[in-house]
Formats: structure tokens, C-alpha cells, sequence
């Protein structure tokens, strides 16, 4: 039995890395694999890879044919998420919502019990509406998404979980917060390449800049062991799951930390650096609760062990250069 790993990015390179160290050899589905970044996570012999696109059935049958798969894993996104959907609308309706569909209808032709997809925390907050006394007989009792990506992820959760209910594929949607790891390639979101801006400036003697945001995040090796867990759970049902570290950053308190993790850092604190997308407005933490009740959840890296491990794994890759 196999994993399908579609999409080998910053989560998805590290959820094929922990599927190799315990002893699986997965299949990764990727249109264009960025075999460079891929190896400064996993060795690429581990692994079978199939260039191909989720936006193409049959690279999907192509890469399940002849394989026992007891899970697709499906981590693939637009570019700059958020971001970059607000500047590609289709492109990314077209990749969010026409991708998931076809991983589910190939889960379904192919009989594979379980698909983990990847959600967003954005559906947590880029919300509006909810009101109508929550009267749904009214029309504006149901919250709207306010982004495109939001939107695209919202019918990622509806239909993933209406697939589930369907046809008795077991469904998992994780809502990753903004997700901080080592990654050398292009992809990920805006807060994602913001996070990595500040450790690469920290090693490297330059300012650090710092949004000015209160802010959530997920190390990518945290966020892969939920889509592990998620893939592994005995009893999943059908359901949605937070992945964060389970605590807000002020600016204040994530440059502080950075001061411990770099001492002697020139840091400055910027409100909307290059890449932000959040608009502002009341922001908590996400509950973490469930994922830790059915996953057996658990944030191994808090912020002091995500910047030592990120940092580590930065000067391995600056001094093999």
C-alpha cells in the first residue's frame, strides 16, 4: 500500500519525507517538479514521480494505475494563494476547485478510501456576513467568503465533505495557518515568503523585517505530520481540522523571539511588508482541539525550535553553495 502525494511544495515535500523515513516509497503527482528544492528536503530515489497535473485525469489514473493507494494527499495550490488569487481569479478557481474535483473523482473510479486536502485558515477569518440572526430561511444569515482564495477553499471543504457522504470516500480538510519551512523554490503563500525573508536576512547579517500584524503560524513540518496523522487515523469520519501552532504572534512578541533565536539581529518592524495580504481586524488563535482529539495532534516545534531548525537546515543549504 502507497500514499499519492499531489503537489511536492513546501507541505508536500515534507509530507513525502516523512512517508520515506518511515520505511513508504509514495508516488508524487507534480506538473512541473522543482527537483532542486525537492532534494534539500528528500532524497529523490525515495520516491516515484509522475509529472503530471491534477487538472488532468488521467495523470491521476496514469499515477494511481496498477498501485495499491490507500490515500491521496492533495497539497497542490495556485501561486501567492491569497495573493495571487486576488490577481488570477480563474487561475485559481481552476487549480482549487477543478483540482480537488478530480482528485475525489479519481478516489472514487479507483476505490481509494481516504483523501487528506489541503484547506486554509483564511476560512477562519476572511469572512463576512452572518447575520440575519444566523435565520437561514434569510439570506444573509450564512458567513461569505471575502477572497477568492477563501471562496475556493470553501468549496474545497463542501465538496470534499459531499464526496465523503456520497460515495463513503473518508475525507479530511486541513485548514493550515500560514506555514513557515525550509523550502528553496518558488510557491507558497505571501506570509509563507514573508517568514522566510526574516530567517534568511537573520543568518545572513541583514534587517529583519517583521510584519506588523499579529499573525498565526505552522512550521511545514508540523502541518505534514497532521496530513500524516490525517492519513493514518483509524477513525477519521468526515471532517475539518485546524493545523496551526495553536497561539498569535504580536509583532512584538515574533521579534522578540527572533532577537533570542539571532542575537545582535537588526530588526525592524514593518505594517504591510511585501507579500501581507491580511487586512486587519480582529484575528484569534484557531482551536486546535479537534485535530488533537481525532489526529492525536500535537505542535512539535514552537517558535523557539521552528527558527533553530529552520535556520539549521538554511546554513546547511548556504554552506553546500
Amino acid at each position: 500500500m502507497t500514499v499519492l502525494v499531489v503537489g511536492a511544495g513546501l507541505v508536500g515535500a515534507q509530507v513525502v519525507r516523512q512517508l520515506v523515513d518511515r520505511g513508504e516509497r509514495p508516488v508524487v503527482l507534480e506538473p512541473r517538479p522543482q527537483r532542486e528544492a525537492l532534494a534539500g528536503i528528500v532524497d529523490l530515489q525515495a520516491f516515484d514521480l509522475f509529472e503530471g497535473d491534477v487538472l488532468q485525469p488521467f495523470a491521476l489514473s496514469a499515477a494511481l494505475a496498477g498501485r495499491s493507494v490507500r490515500a491521496i494527499v492533495h497539497t497542490a495550490a495556485n501561486p501567492l494563494l491569497t495573493l495571487g488569487a486576488q490577481r488570477d481569479p480563474y487561475r485559481a478557481i481552476e487549480l482549487n476547485i477543478m483540482g480537488l474535483a478530480n482528485v475525489m473523482e479519481a478516489a472514487r473510479i479507483h476505490r481509494v478510501p481516504r483523501v487528506v486536502a489541503s484547506s486554509s485558515s483564511v476560512l477562519n477569518r476572511y469572512l463576512e456576513g452572518g447575520g440575519d440572526g444566523g435565520d437561514l430561511s434569510r439570506e444573509e444569515a450564512l458567513p461569505r467568503p471575502n477572497t477568492f482564495y477563501a471562496a475556493t477553499k470553501q468549496a474545497v471543504e463542501g465538496i470534499g465533505l459531499n464526496y465523503a457522504r456520497s460515495f463513503g470516500i473518508g475525507f479530511a480538510a486541513l485548514r493550515y495557518c500560514p506555514v513557515a519551512g525550509p523550502w528553496s523554490g518558488p510557491g507558497g503563500g505571501g506570509p509563507s515568503g514573508i517568514f522566510r525573508a526574516m530567517v534568511e536576512a537573520a543568518v545572513d547579517g541583514r534587517e529583519v523585517i517583521v510584519p506588523g500584524t499579529a499573525m498565526e503560524w505552522v512550521y511545514s513540518k508540523d502541518a505534514a505530520a497532521a496530513t500524516v496523522l490525517a492519513v493514518d487515523a483509524a477513525d477519521l469520519g468526515s471532517s475539518v481540522f485546524n493545523v496551526t501552532m495553536g497561539r498569535l504572534f504580536t509583532p512584538e512578541e515574533l521579534a522578540a523571539e527572533m532577537r533570542s533565536a539571532f542575537p545582535g539581529a537588526r530588526m525592524r518592524i514593518e505594517a504591510r511588508p511585501e507579500g501581507s495580504t491580511w487586512l486587519g481586524g480582529d484575528w484569534k488563535p484557531a482551536d486546535i482541539g479537534r485535530a488533537r482529539r481525532v489526529l492525536g495532534y500535537e505542535p512539535r516545534f514552537p517558535m523557539p525550535a521552528l527558527l533553530a531548525d529552520y535556520a539549521q537546515w538554511y546554513r546547511a543549504r548556504r554552506q553546500a553553495r
